[in-house]
């Protein structure tokens, strides 16, 4: 039998922080109390004291790889970054080569990872324009949900025939998840940038391309279609103030038919830091103005957004290199996101309760993970101890990405994580991943 107890730790679960003692057997959190005695010799024992305990952060939109771009990144090399960053559930998306857009290559991946995985996973189907049979065969006891992408960021898998959309909307009783960007309003941005510049566009105008307008269209669009076909709608990485007003907190988020995920670059930069950063952070939706950003975080906090996410999209350094109209847009993200959290919560603008309800527990709820994102006594043991008071910077060395970079490179975070348990399973300590692939499939009440 695999037992751990924790001791000490400052626990962080459904708003409340308090002292106490976790203790683990096998898979499962078997008892929460204030004290708890080792009843043998047998347990690992970790002291946790002065440090938080969180349910293991879930990642609803990550990007890995495998099947078909494996020089970027796979998912033994992303879900290795993953875990040493204090993510224990991914959700992976079907832009990947060939699509996951049949059921058999869905669940080739399902496939890999099995064998794979370090952390959690689940991967979601694709919808295109005309694979709906097979998107309506998606179990949804096992499968996240739909992917939709309303706006070309992936190659063949935008979904723009207006009939087929709606019929998706009104005949899938799965969580929709969407992309949202105007691919008419970006075409003739682009055009317009064209000519001005020909071939060497700034990579600083990368956000009046795939502007706001672009954003806001294509969004309030699909807003409009879920309210018209009583759609489940989650709106992936919302990057504009505007966009924001599409979203409501009047409602608790177990009632919300219509719900709101924002990226750990929307929240951390802004157009200003194209100027040193360039394609680094160049993202689909572009990281946009300081005011957007302002706004986001406005609405993180009041709960019109519910999640916090990555969009974790490696790619070479040798891509990001190129031109800007050459150089793939997405970067690796899965590492740094928790840190990154509390980096703001160390600048006063987030509370360790507030991080955990959006990276841990409305993840959970709104896909209806099950006995997941909660440190709750019968629900699977995904924990991670966070030091928010042991600085460390990114350097080269310390990168597990496999593709060997971070829009973080340089930077120094004063908390990090120290321990990390997927199933009961510690997976990461001592500043390591340990070769013990303990994820397995979420699975999901509905």
């Amino acid at each position: 039998m695999n037992k751990i107890l924790i001791k000490n730790a400052k626990i962080v679960n459904e708003g409340v922080i308090f002292e106490g003692d976790v203790l683990i057997e096998n898979d499962l959190i078997v008892e929460i109390s204030e004290s708890i005695s080792a009843k043998s010799s047998d347990y690992v024992i970790i002291d946790a004291e002065g440090n938080y305990l969180m349910p293991g952060a879930i990642d609803d939109q990550v990007h890995f790889r495998e099947p078909g771009l494996t020089h970027k990144g796979d998912i033994e090399s992303e879900s290795r970054a993953a875990v040493a960053g204090g993510i224990t559930s991914f959700i992976e998306q079907p832009n990947t080569v060939p699509n996951a857009v049949t059921q058999e290559i869905l669940e080739e991946k399902y496939q890999i990872a099995a064998e794979k995985s370090y952390a959690n996973y689940s991967f979601m189907m694709g919808a295109t324009n005309d694979n709906l049979e097979e998107v309506l065969k998606t179990n949804p006891k096992n499968v996240a949900g739909i992917k939709i992408f309303l706006g070309s960021s992936t190659g063949n898998m935008l979904v723009d025939n207006e009939a087929t959309l709606e019929k998706i909307f009104s005949s899938t009783p799965m969580l929709i998840a969407v992309h949202c960007e105007d691919e008419g309003t970006i075409k003739r941005n682009l055009e317009k940038y064209k000519e001005e510049y020909g071939e060497d566009i700034p990579v600083t105008a990368h956000h009046l391309i795939r502007s706001e307008e672009a954003c806001y269209i294509s969004s309030s669009k699909a807003v409009a279609l879920a309210k018209k076909t009583g759609a489940r709608l989650h709106i992936f990485h919302l990057s504009t103030a505007k966009e924001m007003e599409l979203f409501t907190n009047k409602i608790p988020l177990e009632q919300k038919k219509i719900t709101a995920e924002v990226c750990v670059h929307h929240l951390w930069f802004t157009n200003d830091d194209y100027e040193t950063k360039g394609n680094l952070i160049k993202w689909n939706p572009a990281v946009k103005t300081a005011n957007d950003r302002k706004v986001l975080w406005e609405a993180l906090l009041d709960d019109r957004i519910d999640v916090i996410a990555t969009d974790h999209a490696p790619h070479t350094l040798e891509e990001k290199q190129q031109s800007y109209l050459n150089a793939p847009s997405g970067g690796p993200l899965v590492q740094h996101a928790v840190v990154a959290m509390f980096e703001a919560f160390h600048q006063g603008k987030i509370s360790v309760e507030k991080i955990v309800e959006k990276m841990c527990h409305n993840p959970a709820k709104i896909f209806k993970i099950e006995k997941r994102g909660f440190i709750k006594e019968g629900y699977y043991a995904d924990l991670v101890i966070v030091n928010a008071g042991l600085p460390w910077s990114v350097k080269k060395e310390n990168i597990l990405a496999k593709c060997g970079w971070s829009p973080f490179m340089g930077f120094t975070f004063k908390s990090r994580v120290t321990h990390t348990i997927v199933n009961g399973k510690l997976v990461y300590a001592a500043f390591k991943v340990k070769e013990i692939k303990a994820g397995k499939r979420l699975l999901f009440d509905r």
